[in-house]
C-alpha cells in the first residue's frame, strides 16, 4: 500500500509533471469511485439521522442519535481526507469537544446544539445530488469522446436509423466522421474540465462542510478551547513530571544517599558489608539514571532535539512491535513546539494502532506542502476507529488544535484506518 500524499491531489494544478492523460485518467477513476459514495454513503447517513432526531422526544432517540451522528462525522471526516489527498482542498473539523463521562441525554443534546452537527446535516442533501453530478460528470465526460470514435470506425452500421451522438444525427460514414469529430472536440474540453470538476466537487463539499458564516466566530471559539486543552494538559503533565520524580529517581537518590550514610560508618568495623552495600548503590544509581533518561525522553526526545522530526519518526518506528514503513520529505525544520506536537502525535496514534487495531503493518508518511505539516500514518487493521470514542485521538486532536491543526480519521468497518494530521508551519 502507498501512502505518498505528495503525488494524489488533484486540482487545478492537476497533471503538472505527469502526462495530461494521466492526470484525466485519475480524476475519472476517483470521479467513479465517489458516486457510490455520495449516494449511498449520504443517503443512508441523511435517513439515519432524520429517523434518529424524530425519535428524540420518544426516548429512542436519545441512545441512538450519538451512535449516528457520531457516524455522520466520521463519514465526513473521511470525505475531508479525500478533499486533502484527491482535491488539495482543506476542510477544517470545528466538532464541539463532549465530556468523555457525558450521559446520553446531555450526550444527545451536546452534539444537536453543535452548529457543525447542522452543517453535516445540510451537507448530505447537497452530497447525494450535486456532489453526485460532479463526480459522475468528471468520469462520464472523458468517455463520452470514445463512442464518437467508436461511431465514425464502423459502429454507426450497427445503429438504429437515426441515432444522434450529441446533436450530430449518424445516418452514414460521413455523418459518422462529424461523430468522430464532435468527440475530439470533447476529448479535448475533457482534458481541461475533468480535474477542474473534481476539484469543484470538493469546493462544493468544503463550502457547505466548512464554517461558512461566522467562521471567525467559530474559529475563535475552537482556538479558546484548545488552548484551555493545552493549558488543562501541560498542568497534568507537570504533575506527572513531579509524581515521576518523586516516587521514582528522587526515592532512589534518598535510598542512595542512606546508603553512603551507612557505608561511610562500616568501612572499618565491616568492609564486607560495606562492599555489598556500595554495590547496591551503583545499581541504584544506574537505574535513577534510566529512569531520569526515559522521563527526558517523556518530554522531549533528544533525538528529536538533535536530528530533527524525521529521524525522530524513524526512531519511534523502530520500537514499534509490528512492522512500520516511514517515508520523509521535508527540506527544513519546524519551529521546536510544533516538532514536538507533530512527534508526540505520531506517538499517540501509533500506541493506538498497536493497542486497538490489531494491524500487522503500519505506514507513515511525513512531508511539508502549501505551508502545512502533513503526516498520515495507515494502518492494516480491523478499522472502526472514532475520534469521538474517547480513544487517544481526542487527545491528538486537542493538542495539535493549539496550534491550528486538524485531524481527518478514515476507518472504515475491516479497515485500514488512515488518520491524516496537517499543521500550519513554516520550515527554516
Amino acid at each position: 500500500m502507498d501512502i505518498d500524499t505528495k503525488s494524489s491531489g488533484v486540482g487545478t494544478s492537476t497533471g503538472q509533471g505527469r502526462a495530461p492523460a494521466r492526470g484525466v485518467a485519475l480524476a475519472a477513476v476517483r470521479g467513479l469511485a465517489l458516486v457510490p459514495i455520495c449516494l449511498i454513503g449520504s443517503v443512508l447517513c441523511f435517513c439515519l439521522t432524520l429517523v434518529s432526531v424524530a425519535l428524540v422526544p420518544i426516548g429512542i432517540g436519545l441512545v441512538t442519535t450519538p451512535w449516528v451522528l457520531t457516524g455522520v462525522r466520521a463519514f465526513a471526516d473521511h470525505r475531508r481526507l479525500l478533499a486533502v489527498e484527491w482535491g488539495g482542498v482543506r476542510i477544517p473539523r470545528a466538532y464541539r469537544p463532549l465530556p468523555e463521562d457525558a450521559n446520553p441525554w446531555a450526550r444527545t443534546f451536546g452534539m444537536l446544539r453543535d452548529p457543525a452537527t447542522w452543517r453535516d446535516f445540510r451537507w448530505l442533501p447537497v452530497d447525494m445530488t450535486a456532489g453526485t453530478v460532479t463526480a459522475l460528470l468528471a468520469f462520464a465526460l472523458p468517455l463520452y469522446p470514445l463512442e464518437g470514435f467508436a461511431i465514425a470506425a464502423g459502429l454507426w452500421r450497427v445503429l438504429p436509423d437515426g441515432y444522434w451522438y450529441g446533436f450530430v444525427r449518424v445516418t452514414d460514414q460521413v455523418s459518422a466522421l462529424y461523430a468522430a469529430g464532435l468527440g475530439a472536440v470533447v476529448l479535448l474540453a475533457a482534458l481541461w474540465l475533468t480535474p477542474r470538476l473534481l476539484h469543484a466537487h470538493f469546493r462544493l463539499t468544503g463550502a457547505v462542510l466548512g464554517s461558512g458564516q461566522g467562521e471567525l466566530a467559530e474559529r475563535v471559539r475552537v482556538l479558546t478551547e484548545t488552548r484551555r486543552d493545552a493549558v488543562d494538559t501541560s498542568a497534568a503533565e507537570l504533575r506527572r513530571i513531579e509524581r515521576d520524580l518523586h516516587d521514582g529517581a528522587q526515592a532512589r537518590l534518598v535510598a542512595m544517599g542512606m546508603d553512603l550514610g551507612t557505608i561511610e560508618t562500616l568501612l572499618e568495623k565491616n568492609p564486607e558489608k560495606a562492599r555489598e552495600l556500595l554495590a547496591q548503590a551503583r545499581r541504584s544509581s544506574a537505574e535513577a539514571l534510566t529512569e531520569l533518561r526515559e522521563l527526558v525522553r517523556g518530554i522531549h526526545p533528544p533525538v528529536l532535539a538533535e536530528r530533527g522530526l524525521g529521524d525522530a519518526v524513524r526512531a519511534l518506528a523502530l520500537r514499534m512491535p509490528v512492522e512500520t514503513e516511514v517515508a520523509v520529505d521535508l527540506p527544513g525544520r519546524a519551529e521546536a513546539p510544533v516538532e514536538a506536537a507533530a512527534y508526540f502525535a505520531v506517538s499517540e496514534v501509533l500506541t493506538n494502532a498497536v493497542k486497538h487495531s490489531g494491524a500487522d503493518r503500519i505506514w507513515i508518511d511525513v512531508h511539508h506542502a502549501e505551508g502545512a505539516l502533513r503526516i498520515a500514518v495507515t494502518d492494516d487493521g480491523k478499522g472502526g476507529a472514532a475520534v469521538a470514542a474517547g480513544s487517544g485521538l481526542a487527545g491528538v486532536e486537542r493538542r495539535l488544535g493549539t496550534f491550528d491543526g486538524v485531524m481527518a480519521v478514515g476507518s472504515p468497518a475491516g479497515g485500514p484506518t488512515m488518520v491524516t494530521m496537517e499543521i500550519p508551519c513554516a520550515l527554516s
